[in-house]
């Protein structure tokens, strides 16, 4: 039995292994190897890591009815648990939470786990799960730090996926911090190791997330191009190719390429009836009507367009330009009450 539990433990490290270098096409093979075995897990001292990495691999796999039941299966088996197998636990459930969007939750159960590990012996892979949160929660300065933690780790082990996926993260927090070197850095860093490293499912991010900083630095005619660049590569009816045309139509719309910019949202109005977007059916519409009726427009995208972004918690980057977009039509309009009231939602 001595010699199986070694094959045991080895198989767990190597699956391990395949997690933190993001090596998904490898993985289903050494998840067969443990499966090959899984008769003599229960009679080894491994039994609960095992059903533990089982967790995660479900979790990295993207089938999460199936880490929700193995979830709950762990849950009844906890007070069995070493003090390592309760970290992982805790720490697979975070992952979990992230995964469903309760950010908040997973935030305060790695901040638990940060502390109780004196933030001595955090992996990369914990660090980068600190920094995904804090930027979901928009507190940028906090996912930078915990960003260039991770990346730091990932560097030392030539993690070079996990390096791919911090440097977006990294640029998305410097743009929304309005670093726009280092952000412009991380893109460009990433768009050249992207394409050496056959990474082209991430190029229409990259490019996309390098359109956004050049909009922000007022760049529109480098915002557009890198734009185009990602829609190009992006299949059509995704969520991602929307938020990429609406982009390409707002651009046009404020380069008075009217023509252009109606096609544009024409057909982000269609694509988000057919996908079930709420958001940019309403946006695409506030565009449309601004184009035959400013006033009605600015009514529409007050009544309908705002309280609905307030409601789903948007990015405070994507209501500060609508407040700010009223403020000054009000200000024109010489009705200083609501300008101030919308000027204030900026603060």
């Amino acid at each position: 039995m001595e010699e199986k539990e070694e094959q045991i433990k080895c198989i767990v490290r190597e699956l391990n292994g395949k997690i933190i270098f993001y090596l998904k096409d490898e993985i289903d093979e050494t998840y067969q190897k443990l499966k090959n075995i899984e008769h003599l897990i229960p009679f080894s001292k491994h039994l609960y890591i095992c059903e533990l990495y089982k967790y995660r691999y479900l979790l990295f796999k993207g089938l999460f009815e199936e880490a929700e039941a193995q979830r709950d299966l762990l849950y009844k088996q906890k007070k069995n648990f070493s003090q390592h197998e309760n970290y992982l636990f805790r720490y697979y459930n975070a992952i979990f939470l992230i995964i469903k969007g309760q950010y908040k939750n997973a935030d305060d159960i790695l901040d638990t786990l940060y502390t109780e590990n004196d933030h001595e012996t955090t992996s990369g892979e914990f660090l980068y799960h600190r920094a995904l949160v804090k930027s979901f929660l928009e507190q940028s300065g906090h996912a930078i730090h915990f960003g260039n933690m991770a990346l730091q780790i990932f560097m030392n082990q030539h993690n070079f996926i996990r390096i791919l996926n911090t440097l977006m993260l990294l640029g998305i927090n410097y743009t929304h911090s309005n670093i726009y070197e280092e952000a412009q850095g991380c893109f460009q860093h990433l768009i050249r190791n992207a394409e050496l490293l056959k990474e082209e499912k991430m190029l229409p991010q990259i490019y996309h997330n390098m359109g956004f900083l050049q909009n922000k630095m007022k760049n529109v005619k480098e915002a557009l191009y890198y734009y185009e660049k990602s829609l190009e590569l992006q299949p059509k009816l995704t969520q991602h190719y929307l938020v990429t045309l609406y982009s390409i139509g707002e651009i046009h719309y404020s380069l008075k390429s009217i023509d252009k910019a109606r096609e544009c949202f024409q057909e982000v109005n269609s694509l988000s009836k057919e996908l079930g977007v709420k958001k940019f059916r309403l946006l695409a519409d506030f565009y449309l009507l601004h184009m035959v009726s400013p006033v009605k427009a600015y009514k529409y995208l007050e009544s309908k367009v705002i309280p609905y972004l307030e409601e789903t918690n948007e990015h405070a980057d994507d209501l500060g330009r609508f407040y700010k977009m009223l403020a000054d039509y009000y200000n024109q309009k010489g009705i200083v009450i609501d300008a101030v009231k919308y000027l204030n939602k900026l603060i």
